[in-house]
């Protein structure tokens, strides 16, 4: 590895405050040219918020920023790109309704005399693509596709300003095994050509893999710099969270009872989803495992009525459910976390008491339309005390939460609806490992209480160390079930290549 002492950007006591939070407390960080810098630390430790004052999406209090030497101060992101540094977000923030090109060169579109030049747009964009190996059509418009394909549209972006420092936050959170092999092949190419890279993530493995150095934050500050090669994965976990971290999982203490939900030959009437039948039992974690596009999403959006079913039954406690859309599945007991929380799953300007509350208006009622302050502020309240969720208070907006935090909102909402079933897509995407110790205790306590749990998740690990049973999807089919007790990685990867 290239460890070239070059120092490319310079981050010296960096201070903001929230109203009520300082969120970061005299950070530094150093980041050499042609390295890979990690930086770490669980949800709310401060990473987002170091790298948006670096950006000039915050405006920091206090601190220094030198890049090439050069102190910097970016009042905005087009600045920031301007001079070098761009960052790839993990919740994409891009305009749906446009296409690829468009997207690209937002801002800054190429032109011929005072006309933009649809030409010259097309073929700067297949130069980045071909330089990247992306295969995209620039054409197509950004809403048909899959969030991986959209993550390399705006790694793409983020190459083609020549940047000197690119910021990778979660960029693999939505990616499948060989897109993350060549995420890394184009990050390998960028440090060879001398740019310093800042990857965030929380995938230990990753971050051993990829990185020459790790910086490693705990609540708002500071807390280690050291070469990759000298830290083990458990001393990774300590300086993060403070502590050992001995059981990644914690114990399954639940017992399935009889049989409580069944989806009976369930076909998509706008995706590839057909003849899907399964069973789950009361007190059940039931995992749905398989690659990106394989149908797992499809299969819970299905279910919950907010994707179109060409046929099929769904049956609770042996009554028909017919769910034809989410307030009907709602009123049913059923209850969905989706896989993307910016897009589907947060009200952003709105704050955490509103997230919490909006599905479980009945509960407030006082008389008439009338709602009651109290009753929603004592739940969103125990559901704050109760997800350990990191805020000043119930007023403050829930996207200035870290993803970890947003995400136990929108949990908390939906145990509001007291739901029978809960269908959770990748729970704990983007969540630090601590996080996902309190999701995957709040999962076996839902199981204990006679819940039906159905979850999706890319992490194989997770399905084996949170489920009882694990259905496999392949190519819109099940292609089998295996009890996540007896099964392994691989017999699980060989039903999802069955029919892909």
């Amino acid at each position: 590895m290239n460890n070239n002492e070059n120092v490319l950007l310079r981050m010296e006591g960096i201070v903001k405050e929230f109203p009520g939070v300082k969120a970061l407390d005299g950070v530094n960080l150093t980041v050499k040219a042609g390295t890979v810098h990690a930086l770490m630390g669980e949800n709310g430790a401060g990473k987002s918020t170091l790298m948006k004052c670096l950006f000039g999406v915050y405006t920091k209090d206090a601190g220094h920023i030198y890049l090439d030497g050069r102190e910097v101060n970016f009042k905005n992101s087009k600045e920031a790109l301007e001079n070098g540094v761009a960052m790839v977000h993990q919740e994409l923030n891009q305009a749906l309704k446009r296409n690829v090109m468009d997207n690209m060169w937002l801002g800054r579109f190429p032109r011929t005399g005072p006309f933009t030049s649809e030409k010259k747009m097309y073929d700067a964009t297949m130069k980045v693509f071909d330089e990247l190996g992306v295969h995209v059509n620039p054409k197509t418009i950004m809403s048909t596709m899959p969030v991986s394909q959209r993550q390399m549209v705006e790694i793409a972006k983020a190459v083609s300003y020549n940047s000197k420092v690119i910021v990778f936050d979660e960029p693999t959170s939505s990616l499948t095994e060989n897109e993350v092999e060549h995420l890394f092949q184009i990050i390998n190419m960028l440090r060879d050509r001398g740019c310093g890279i800042i990857y965030i993530s929380h995938k230990m493995a990753e971050i051993k893999r990829i990185s020459d150095e790790i910086t490693i934050m705990r609540d708002g500050q500071w807390i280690a710099t050291e070469k990759a090669d000298d830290l083990e994965m458990s001393d990774i976990i300590r300086l993060m969270v403070g502590r050992e971290l001995t059981n990644q999982f914690p114990p399954k203490t639940n017992t399935p009872g009889e049989t409580f939900l069944k989806v009976e030959n369930l076909s998509g009437m706008y995706n590839h989803v057909r003849d899907v039948s399964f069973e789950a039992r009361r007190g059940e974690v039931l995992g749905l495992a398989g690659l990106d596009s394989s149908g797992r999403t499809e299969v819970l959006e299905s279910i919950f009525g907010i994707r179109t079913r060409k046929s099929g039954t769904i049956t609770l406690a042996g009554k028909p459910c017919r769910n034809r859309s989410s307030g009907e599945s709602i009123k049913n007991g059923f209850a969905l976390l989706t896989e993307e929380r910016r897009a589907t799953g947060i009200f952003g300007v709105r704050n955490i008491r509103e997230n919490t509350i909006i599905s479980s208006l009945k509960r407030h009622k006082k008389f008439g339309p009338l709602l009651s302050e109290k009753s929603q502020r004592e739940d969103t309240q125990y559901y704050i005390d109760a997800m350990r969720t990191k805020t000043p208070n119930q007023e403050t907006q829930i996207r200035s939460l870290s993803g970890g935090n947003q995400q136990k909102v929108i949990i908390g909402r939906w145990l509001l609806t007291e739901p029978d079933v809960l269908l959770l897509d990748e729970p704990t995407r983007g969540i630090d490992v601590g996080a996902k110790y309190e999701i995957y205790q709040l999962i076996q306590n839902l199981a204990l209480q006679g819940k039906t749990v159905i979850m999706v998740s890319s992490e194989m690990p997770e399905l084996l160390g949170t489920c009882d049973r694990i259905l496999v999807m392949s190519g819109g089919r099940l292609a089998g079930e295996v009890d996540a007790k007896n099964t392994t990685q691989e017999e699980i990867m060989t039903l999802a290549a069955k029919f892909a």
